[in-house]
Parts: structure tokens; C-alpha cells; sequence
């Protein structure tokens, strides 16, 4: 089974791209975030003509996310949000039961900037994040949580840790927050197969940061422990960020054997 992660940054803008993507890849799994279009506008005929179908929660203009599945695969139980009661209209948070893994896609906000009310809608979303792992998944099944969680957890995770130290993805409070939803029995899948720097996932646009390769590593595969057992590799597909109209994010792939 293999499962992929993507924040496209406009879908309207990464459409040919995501097409190819699918092709090439064949992922049995694809998690999407930052549509940023309303379920009506996802290129559903498209998505289909591919060999692929989709469950979007979209949102106009911010957000958005969506589960690809791999045509004749059931995508079943499909809920949207943390169902947590919470009056939240932004839309980051799909779930869906596929070939016996509850998989989410979640796209956790930027945060903005320290102290700032984005930081603090951000650190309140993680703990309903920690919270929806404890109420809503089974942790001892097999489930996949995959999504831009806009978080960095170590120097290691940044090219640059001095620059970024103290930002918003680069923060004491984010670590303790990601440590947090490996407490709950996640494990972070891309350390199971690479203990050095990186693998980056997001390059930012600006001050030519791709081909300094100063990037960061803030969109993440976690897996429970039972379907962590049978991850094979994990990799991220740095083509992607290359070309003419890129997302500044690179898909994650996670190969689960």
C-alpha cells in the first residue's frame, strides 16, 4: 500500500501536475491539502479519468482537503472536521476508511506569527488534533494521519535552524506539540528510514530556497504502531517542486508492505 501526502496550493494551478503525478506514482492513497476551491470546483471528471476517486471537504479561496483513491476502492466512512462540536468553518480536516486504514488529511494552520491570534487558533487546533486521535481513532487499528502539520519538530527538520528558531514552525511549542501526538502512539514514519537532515518538504518561494535547498520538513506521514510495523520506505518526490507553477510543497510517499 502506498500512501501519499501533498499540500498542491491551489488545485485549480496544480491540476496537470496532479494528473501526471497519479500516473507516474500510482499512489493507492492520496492525501490533499490547500485546495483551495469548493467541493463543486474539484476536478472530479479528471480525478476519474485518471483512475482515481475523490471525498473533498473545500473551502473557497483558503484551505480545502481531499482523500484519492484508487478506482474500485471503497472509500468508506467518510466524516469531515474533528467532530468535536467546535463552531470552526475552516475546512482541514477529512477522514476515510480505506482498505481496512482510517486515513486522515489534515492541514494544520501556519499559525501566522508568534502570539498573534493565527498562533493561537493554531496551538488550540493541535490540542483538538491530540484530542480527536484520543476520541475518534482507534490508535490500536491501523491508521494513517497524513498532512502539512506546519511544523518543523527538530534542527534537523531545517536547513537553517538559527534563521528559523523561534518561528512559527520552528517553535519549543510546536515540538512539544508533535512529541504530544507521538505520545499518543503515532510514529512518525519518514524517521523510521532517514536519521539524518531532512528529507525537506517545503521550500518557501522566495531567496532561490529550493535550489539552496534551504527547506524545511513540516509535512508528515504518522502511522499507528501496528500499521508503522509494515512501512517499508518513505521518500519525498523533489521533482515535484521543480518546473514551471510548483506548490512550495513536494509530495511525501510512505510504502506500507
Amino acid at each position: 500500500m502506498k500512501i501519499a501526502t501533498w499540500n498542491v496550493n491551489s488545485i485549480r494551478v496544480l491540476e496537470a501536475r496532479l494528473l501526471a503525478f497519479l500516473g507516474r506514482e500510482q499512489p493507492d492513497v492520496l492525501c490533499l491539502q490547500e485546495l483551495k476551491v469548493v467541493d463543486d470546483d474539484f476536478p472530479n471528471e479528471a480525478v476519474r479519468a485518471s483512475g482515481y476517486e475523490a471525498v473533498t471537504f473545500g473551502q473557497k479561496t483558503y484551505n480545502g482537503v481531499s482523500i484519492l483513491a484508487k478506482a474500485g476502492t471503497k472509500l468508506e466512512n467518510v466524516s469531515r472536521t474533528f467532530e468535536d462540536g467546535e463552531d470552526d468553518p475552516q475546512a482541514r480536516v477529512i477522514a476515510a476508511d480505506i482498505l481496512g486504514v482510517r486515513v486522515v488529511s489534515i492541514y494544520v494552520p501556519n499559525g501566522g506569527d508568534v502570539g498573534s491570534e493565527k498562533w493561537a487558533y493554531k496551538l488550540a487546533f493541535l490540542k483538538r488534533l491530540g484530542a480527536y486521535a484520543q476520541k475518534r481513532l482507534d490508535l490500536q487499528a491501523k491508521v494513517a494521519i497524513c498532512g502539512d502539520l506546519n511544523i518543523a519538530p527538530e534542527a534537523r527538520d531545517v536547513a537553517k535552524p538559527d534563521r528559523w528558531k523561534n518561528s512559527v514552525l520552528f517553535h519549543p511549542e510546536m515540538t512539544a506539540a508533535f512529541q504530544g501526538l507521538l505520545a499518543l502512539g503515532l510514529v512518525d514514519t519518514v524517521r523510521l528510514h532517514h536519521d539524518g537532515e531532512g528529507p525537506f518538504t517545503w521550500w518557501d518561494y522566495r531567496m532561490l530556497a529550493f535550489p539552496k535547498s534551504d527547506g524545511l520538513r513540516i509535512d508528515h506521514i504518522f502511522a499507528s504502531k501496528s500499521l508503522a510495523s509494515s512501512c517499508s520506505a518513505t521518500r519525498v518526490d523533489r521533482d515535484e517542486r521543480k518546473g514551471a507553477q510548483p506548490s512550495d510543497h513536494a509530495p511525501l510517499i510512505a510504502v506500507f508492505s
